[in-house]
């Protein structure tokens, strides 16, 4: 195929032309030096030969997207929008490299250094996916690199809201990193769709080709098409990429949307646990707070303190000061705080001993402080302690299907967030269901055991349920 020639670079004010970065079908992208502040940006400007009302709407909603999602940290910032002189609307973007989507063609990228990349663009399109839009063209070439290195999500241009997709026809595709069922017309694009186009994408990171490439056989549109539609997808063969990151992006490449994670999130989680597994340090999950957005100043100040203390110490005041009979014991606590005379005729009687007296009484005091503190201190413990306890798996059911075992359990009491760990024989799977399918044939026999993640730890774990297989 002849490629063409790049389009004249528009005369933009405030920005100096300085050479074209790229070509695509619908737009080119330049690099221009921006007058004030100074700096260099990629700016994507529409074909004229395109540009009609629909394209203008494509562009329009790209702008939209990429505008409320790029304070995301792994998402492409957008600086603005706009229509040239010449009628062609374009996109001012945050100068980053494609360098990743030619390194992994020529050279093995470092699997710790694939997880961490994952981690953080699936938490990009999570946030896409909690936004209602859909990214609908995820692959390699669509991650580039700042300056510094992060990796970010680029070009939403056939994104679409999630509501809108269901009555969408389908749109330019990039044909080795689409699912299945997209390929096929029989949805222009879901949640599980991104899922599988995700773990293509990882796969291809690690592979150095895309799934369902085989070198030195005939890889052009419709052999892809096939080879995808079967669902076979082929040994990664890298010895350093371990069998449990293998297991992971198969599930999420399943023929059947069903049988793939319910969202990247769980993808994400699970990576994490590779990562773990590897002794790696995990990378944090970048998904922004539902209540974010309304929370003041103060409330995240407020989150900081510790409240079962404060509490503590406001009820100890109160019923010391309904105390009013006069004490004249060893001094407490409760004395030193009582309002009034009482409080001011203990702390006279305390100067008026002699100095070894003196001495005790304000020792008995330093003592008594303590005590207070360490069991307020204590008990606010306990009571954080007992309300953020993970929840243990029980009772758990199995069912035995055709050729696998369906293993399911009741919700224990998980809060937004939570995650179940599946350990079986084939290895530790992170997943939200409260159900897990396992393979199995004649005489074999299963088990399992689930625990609850949150926030990164584990909890303890169910008793282990085992079941052979009966033909």
């Amino acid at each position: 195929m002849v490629r063409r020639l790049p389009s004249q670079p528009p005369v933009l004010p405030g920005f100096t032309h300085i050479h074209i970065l790229g070509s695509g079908g619908f737009a080119d992208v330049f690099l221009y030096e921006q007058n004030m502040p100074r700096r260099q940006v990629a700016i994507k400007v529409m074909l004229s030969e395109v540009v009609n009302d629909q394209v203008r709407q494509m562009f329009q909603a790209e702008a939209n997207l990429m505008a409320q999602l790029s304070p995301h940290p792994s998402i492409l910032t957008v600086y603005q929008a706009s229509v040239s002189s010449d009628g062609r609307p374009y996109l001012v973007m945050e100068m980053c490299s494609s360098a990743l989507s030619e390194r992994y063609r020529r050279e093995r990228v470092p699997v710790p250094e694939v997880l961490r990349i994952a981690v953080k663009i699936g938490s990009a399109i999570e946030t896409a996916h909690r936004a209602g839009v859909l990214h609908r063209d995820i692959k390699p070439s669509n991650i580039l690199l700042t300056a510094y290195g992060h990796p970010v999500l680029s070009d939403f241009g056939i994104a679409a809201t999630l509501s809108e997709a269901e009555n969408q026809e389908s749109v330019g595709m990039s044909i080795p990193w689409t699912a299945p069922e997209v390929l096929l017309d029989e949805t222009p694009g879901t949640v599980h769709s991104e899922v599988w186009s995700f773990a293509a994408t990882i796969y291809s990171l690690l592979a150095g080709r895309s799934p369902f490439e085989i070198p030195g056989a005939q890889n052009k549109s419709p052999e892809l098409i096939a080879r995808i539609g079967q669902a076979k997808v082929q040994p990664i063969g890298r010895p350093d990429v371990p069998a449990s990151l293998e297991r992971v992006l198969k599930k999420a490449m399943s023929r059947n949307p069903v049988n793939r994670p319910d969202s990247v999130l769980e993808v994400v989680r699970e990576l994490q646990a590779v990562e773990t597994e590897l002794g790696l340090p995990q990378t944090p999950i970048e998904v922004a707070m539902d209540d974010w957005a309304l929370a003041t100043v103060a409330d995240l100040e407020d989150r900081t303190k510790v409240r079962g203390v404060a509490s503590a110490v406001v009820s100890t005041g109160r019923r010391r000061r309904r105390r009013t009979t006069p004490h004249t014991g060893p001094v407490t606590v409760g004395q030193a705080r009582r309002s009034g005379s009482a409080g001011s005729s203990t702390l006279s009687r305390i100067a008026s001993q002699p100095k070894g007296m003196k001495m005790l009484a304000w020792g008995m005091v330093v003592i008594a402080v303590l005590v207070l503190t360490l069991g307020v201190t204590a008990t606010a413990v306990l009571i954080r302690a007992g309300s953020n306890s993970i929840p243990t798996v029980s009772d758990i059911q199995a069912t035995q299907g055709v050729d696998s075992i369906e293993f399911t359990w009741p919700d224990p009491g998980i809060i937004e967030g939570d995650s179940y760990q599946v350990t079986s024989d084939g290895g530790t799977s992170i997943q939200s269901s409260e159900s897990f399918v396992i393979d199995a044939q004649g005489g074999d026999r299963v088990c399992i055991t689930v625990s609850v993640n949150r926030a990164g730890a584990t909890g303890p774990p169910s008793n282990q349920k085992c079941v052979v297989f009966t033909e």
